[in-house]
């Protein structure tokens, strides 16, 4: 049986080599103990990380946990040239600001908001992981809807949709449909 410091490096290895949101239970199998020392063990890290004021930190969403970035570190990493603006095209930025906010969405919905073919651009952000397709729109033809992902809220450093700014703010209070 593992030690609490072996557990715990485990816990940060898991994390930071699947860089999106692992479910508590298969973050349980995966290190082979009980969610209930899961859930202890995982607290004490996150208070751990906490206190210390590291540069990275575990977040907990619903019943799962991220490795991301410190919010206290955000002024200092918005410094850097963007590194999801070199990532991503204007375009690709576009498209995922329309999925973001007006998730499930389906291909056609997207190029009517933008006015130009999309299908490229949902490709290289499905093989970037950062949207994925969630089902079919129950109409004609049932086209792919899309949605972001737990990728997207690391890119874009957010803990979840919540987070996004109100769009009637970037907007001016004009409606987007």
């Amino acid at each position: 049986m593992m030690m609490k410091d072996e557990i715990k490096a485990a816990i940060e290895a898991v994390l930071f080599v699947r860089s999106e949101l692992v479910i508590a239970t298969e973050l349980a199998d995966i290190i082979g103990i009980s969610i209930e020392d899961l859930d202890e063990i995982i607290k004490e890290l996150i208070n751990e990380y906490h206190e210390a004021k590291r540069g990275i930190q575990i977040a907990a969403h619903n019943d799962a946990y991220l490795m991301s970035s410190s919010p206290l570190y955000a002024d200092i990493l918005n410094r850097m040239q963007k590194t999801v603006e070199r990532r991503l095209s204007p375009a690709a930025m576009e498209t995922i600001a329309i999925i973001a906010y007006k998730q499930p969405i389906s291909r056609a919905e997207i190029e009517t908001i933008r006015g130009v073919r999309s299908d490229r651009i949902i490709g290289s952000l499905l093989e970037k992981g950062i949207i994925k397709e969630v089902g079919y729109k129950q109409v004609v033809g049932k086209p792919k809807l899309y949605q972001t992902t737990s990728e997207f809220l690391r890119l874009f450093n957010i803990d979840s949709l919540k987070d996004l700014p109100d769009l009637e703010v970037i907007t001016n209070g004009r409606k987007i449909d």
